[in-house]
């Protein structure tokens, strides 16, 4: 995106709002799934970092150790929370024509990132 581009965006705030409304959209249909220990247990999140789905493998279970559950659930949440900023950022850089999307003071426009 040219300088022109954006200064000619920013004179147009329903430009600027449908680009929002379009990314916001985009963001809310992504999915992706975290891991950890090799797969025994898996998250699912979406784009607005809702947990959608979430998968423990029986062996993954030590009733004698819960922190080690913990700690995998908790490092598969993190790989997808992980998976899912990466697609925004993406997005955000297509949408901006290739426009880093830090460049105006944040990654994420819904907060967070």
């Amino acid at each position: 995106m040219e300088i022109s581009d954006l200064m000619n965006m920013l004179k147009n705030p329903q430009a600027i709002q449908a680009k929002a409304n379009e990314l916001k959209q985009k963001t809310a249909a992504l999915r992706a799934t975290g891991q950890s220990g090799g797969g025994m247990v898996k998250v699912t999140l979406s784009g607005e970092m809702e947990m959608l789905e979430c998968s423990i493998a029986p062996e993954a279970v030590d009733p004698s150790d819960p922190k080690m559950l913990e700690d995998l659930i908790r490092a598969a949440h993190h790989d997808a929370a992980e998976r899912i900023q990466e697609s925004i950022r993406t997005q955000m850089a297509e949408m901006m024509g290739g426009m880093p999307p830090g460049m105006f003071g944040g990654g994420n426009p819904f907060g967070g990132f």
